[in-house]
This record gives structure tokens, C-alpha cells and sequence, in this order.
């Protein structure tokens, strides 16, 4: 008896030594950060939107920081520089996943990094969240674990199109474009809504990114004398487009962007009196109407002394959508991560996340796209109507007459 008690005793010395042991072991885990890269552009011609992007990571974590993180840990962020470069970006994803570890990747800014990190992420059954990159075919190669909160290219002007349809009514368009994967899917999806919509497409010219001299392309263009001259480029290319527009005083109907470059507050700063008037797509403004959507913008000037674009809104709600899913999910396990991001539907700064499969597409978001105009050298929202700041100008006075 005395033996057996002394066993017993042992057992539960034992027990009590793993449960100690156990629960120590689970409330470290539980206090440890919770850390995340994220691959970006910050060096290279693609950096300004990196750096859009990584501002707005960073504003996102410290607000859900500062409500308590993610299930009591906090969000610790670093930020791996992929140039822009595809391959770089694949090496960064293959890195976090195999050796990091990381249950979730997002992030990246262009259609050819971001395509190549999903392939990586499919491959390896590790949820990623595209943020930017909008080429179409994305989201259309019936991948399990890729998401998508931004529109894909086929829908970033379907602003512009119901505006040119209801206000403008033109009859042909001129398309110029970046030869990159965004440049030449959005050049595509243009021509296939120009040609629907009954506009003649007059010309569709390609050019390599970081050209310095356009005026022998706009010289065809302004001898093809379309209505609607639509370019889909980065942001210096964009504002030396329009500068070397006004260079060769090229009037048309509209000046219109696909968004990119002539989205966001350096466009203006660049192109100067060249850009007034440009109207361009885009998946986001500070006027729209989204819960803490202006509260978001404006705390981003106070610290940056400018206005975010679409691209900074989409990375705060990407991290927002991180959280939301990891805190649903059954555990860290990418498979549990996979089925609570697919289970999203939420309302972020950026507008409705909802992941959905529809019309060729998986796991993609759908929303309203929008058009800006620079109006008295700032961009304002002026289509659809019910989102408007300020009411759109046209017709856009000639070169000439301008002062």
C-alpha cells in the first residue's frame, strides 16, 4: 500500500510538472508576436506604390495593435523587397512558406509578382491574398487558396464606360499601354468594352515602360483623331504622357486613365496644369462613403502629407481581412486559414470584401469601380453620381484655350 501510494504520489509529481510545463509552454505561445512578411516593391520603378502600400500595412497594424492584436498577440510586420521582379517575388514566397513557415502570404503591388507568388501559394496549399494585381486570369485558373480583394482588370473600367455611355457618347477611342501584364490585359478588356459599346477602336499602340519620348505614338494618334484617348500606365510614365499630349497640343473628347499612375496624388504633381482635367478608373477614393474609410485617408495625410490612392486602401483592408479570418479560424493550420478567408464577408475602409466564384473567376472580390477627374489640380470622385464630390467637367476646353 505504502509502495503504491508513493507511485501515485510520483505520477501526479509527474503530471503536475508536464501540465506546468504544457501551460507555460501554451501561454509563451500565446504572448509571442505574431509576425508576418510581406513582399513589396520599395526599390525600383514600381517603389512609389510599394511605399503607398507599406504605409498603409503599417497604419493598419498599429490600430489593431492598439484594440488588442489578433487574439491578444500583437501584429509584427517586415516588409521583403521584391523590386518589382517576379522571380524575386516567387523566392520571397517560396521562403516564407518553406522555411518561415508563414499559414498565410499577402501582399505585392504588380500582376506579375503577385501571379507569381500565387502559383507558389497554390502549389504549397497556403492561403494568399492578392492585394493589386489585377490581371484577369488571377483568379481564373480555379485555384483553392488564392483570393483576391481587388477587381480584376476586365472590371476597372466599368466606371468609365457607363460615364462615356451616358454623358460622353463617344464614337472611337485610341488606346496607348505599358507593355506589362497590367498594362496589356487592361489595354485588352478596353478594346473588348470599346468594340461592345459601339466606339471604334482607332488604334491600340504599345510602349516600354520608363520610355522617354511618346511624341512619335502621339503623333499617330493625333492624325487617327479619336474621341477618347485611353492610356494605361505607371505613375511617371502617365504624367509624361499627358505633359508631351499638351507638348503637341493633341485635343480629344476625354483624357482618361486605367487607373495605376494616373490614380494616385503624384500623377498631379507631376503631369502639373497638363493633368487638369484627365479623368481616370479607379477602385477607390477618400470620398467614398465606407466606414472609417475618411478617418483612414485623413490620418494618412496628417502623417504623409498627402492622400493615399486605392492602393494604400486595399493593403489596410487586406491586413483587416487577415484578422477577421484568423480569428474565426479553427486553428493556424493553412487549410483551417483557407476556409475562414473563404468564408469572408466583411466591410473594410477599402468597401465589401466578399470572396465569390462567378463568371470564370474564384475566390475573387467584386465592387462598384469609380471615376475620378482632376479638377483645380485634385482629384475628385465623379462617377457614379450617388459618390460624387464634385461635378465632372466636360467637354474639356481645347490646349488653346486653356490659360
Amino acid at each position: 500500500m505504502h509502495k503504491k501510494l508513493i507511485r501515485n504520489k510520483k505520477y501526479l509529481i509527474f503530471t503536475g510538472i508536464l501540465m506546468v510545463m504544457a501551460f507555460g509552454f501554451s501561454m509563451r505561445a500565446y504572448a509571442e508576436d505574431m509576425k508576418f512578411a510581406i513582399p513589396l516593391p520599395l526599390t525600383g520603378a514600381q517603389a512609389k506604390f510599394g511605399e503607398i502600400e507599406q504605409k498603409s500595412y503599417i497604419m493598419a497594424m498599429e490600430e489593431i495593435n492598439a484594440k488588442g492584436g489578433i487574439k491578444g498577440q500583437k501584429i509584427v510586420l517586415r516588409f521583403e523587397d521584391s523590386q518589382g521582379k517576379p522571380e524575386v517575388a516567387r523566392s520571397i514566397a517560396e521562403k516564407l512558406i518553406d522555411v518561415e513557415k508563414q499559414p498565410v502570404i499577402f501582399g505585392e503591388y504588380s500582376s506579375s509578382c503577385s501571379k507569381a507568388i500565387a502559383a507558389v501559394a497554390e502549389e504549397r496549399k497556403v492561403p494568399y491574398i492578392v492585394t493589386t494585381g489585377a490581371l484577369d486570369d488571377i483568379t481564373q485558373q480555379n485555384y483553392k487558396f488564392v483570393f483576391r480583394i481587388c477587381p480584376s482588370n476586365a472590371y476597372y473600367a466599368g466606371g468609365l464606360m457607363s460615364f462615356f455611355a451616358e454623358v460622353v457618347k463617344p464614337k472611337s477611342v485610341a488606346i496607348l499601354y505599358e507593355s506589362s501584364d497590367f498594362g496589356t490585359s487592361g489595354a485588352d478588356e478596353m478594346a473588348k468594352s470599346a468594340e461592345k459599346a459601339g466606339m471604334k477602336v482607332l488604334a491600340k499602340e504599345k510602349y516600354e515602360k520608363g520610355a522617354v519620348d511618346f511624341k512619335p505614338v502621339l503623333s499617330k494618334i493625333k492624325g487617327a483623331n479619336p474621341d477618347v484617348i485611353y492610356m494605361v500606365s505607371y505613375v511617371m510614365d502617365a504624367a509624361l504622357l499627358m505633359r508631351q499630349i499638351k507638348e503637341l497640343r493633341i485635343d480629344s473628347k476625354i483624357f482618361a486613365g486605367g487607373a495605376a499612375g494616373f490614380a494616385i496624388p503624384e500623377f498631379v504633381d507631376n503631369a502639373k496644369d497638363a493633368s487638369e482635367h484627365v479623368m481616370t478608373a479607379t477602385l477607390w477614393s477618400q470620398q467614398m462613403p465606407y466606414p472609417g474609410s475618411k478617418e483612414y485617408a485623413e490620418k494618412y495625410k496628417a502623417s504623409f502629407k498627402t492622400y493615399p490612392s486605392y492602393h494604400g486602401a486595399e493593403a489596410h483592408a487586406t491586413l483587416y481581412v487577415i484578422k477577421d479570418a484568423l480569428e474565426r479560424s479553427k486553428s493556424m493550420s493553412s487549410q483551417d486559414i483557407r476556409d475562414a478567408v473563404k468564408a469572408t464577408k466583411m466591410m473594410t475602409v477599402f468597401g465589401p470584401v466578399e470572396f465569390v466564384d462567378k463568371d470564370g473567376y474564384q475566390n475573387q472580390n467584386f465592387m462598384d469601380t469609380l471615376v475620378l477627374q482632376v479638377i483645380k489640380g485634385k482629384h475628385e470622385t465623379i462617377w457614379p453620381k450617388k459618390y460624387a464630390s464634385a461635378n465632372y467637367v466636360y467637354p474639356i476646353p481645347k490646349w488653346r484655350d486653356r490659360k
